[in-house]
């Protein structure tokens, strides 16, 4: 696997990574992929999963009961319910958000693409994120994966960003550079 040495330097990273090439060696990668985005979203989605996954009161094993009970909601595959047993038994649940970025940077750099963040005032439409992407694309020289989300406090415009690059169109920006050169 040729994943960045900045990925798997990271706890988090070793993580994704091992649970990568368990997917790989399955052929179950997409699943897991499919599996680790629903699981981001119900973090997202619910506070309370949230403060679950993070307070060290909760024993091992009701963590572990816990996560065999959000993969039945959600319908996660064997291989990701058992990783999520063993983050439970490892007590690392506290590191699922960010082993579920790891993963899907690791199966973002084997298919070729690259993933791009992008945060808009209001949702965009299906023709406009085409537009994007093809432009992103374009620039990246290589195929891009968006993942839009919403931000009212943009006012207009977008911010992008594409691993350490950041391109900020907002109007909230512009607005805070115009504030600046006012100022002196």
């Amino acid at each position: 696997m040729d994943t960045s040495s900045g990925i798997t330097a990271s706890l988090q990273g070793r993580y994704a990574a091992a649970l990568f090439e368990l997917a790989r060696e399955q052929n179950l990668v997409a699943a897991v992929e499919g599996d680790l985005d629903n699981l981001g979203q119900a973090l997202v989605a619910s506070s309370d999963f949230g403060a679950l996954i993070r307070n060290p009161k909760v024993s091992r094993e009701a963590a572990a009961s816990a996560m065999d009970g959000v993969a039945g909601v959600l319908g996660l595959s064997a291989l990701t319910k058992n990783f999520l047993g063993v983050l439970a038994g490892n007590r690392r649940l506290a590191a699922l958000p960010e082993i579920v970025r790891a993963f899907a940077a690791i199966a973002a750099a084997e298919r070729g693409e690259v993933t791009a963040e992008v945060t808009s005032a209001h949702p965009l439409a299906d023709d406009q994120l085409a537009a994007l992407a093809a432009k992103l694309q374009a620039r990246e020289g290589r195929a891009v994966k968006l993942k839009a989300s919403v931000d009212p406090d943009l006012l207009g415009g977008l911010v992008v960003r594409i691993g350490s690059t950041q391109i900020d169109s907002s109007i909230r920006t512009r607005l805070n550079s115009l504030a600046q050169a006012m100022k002196g």
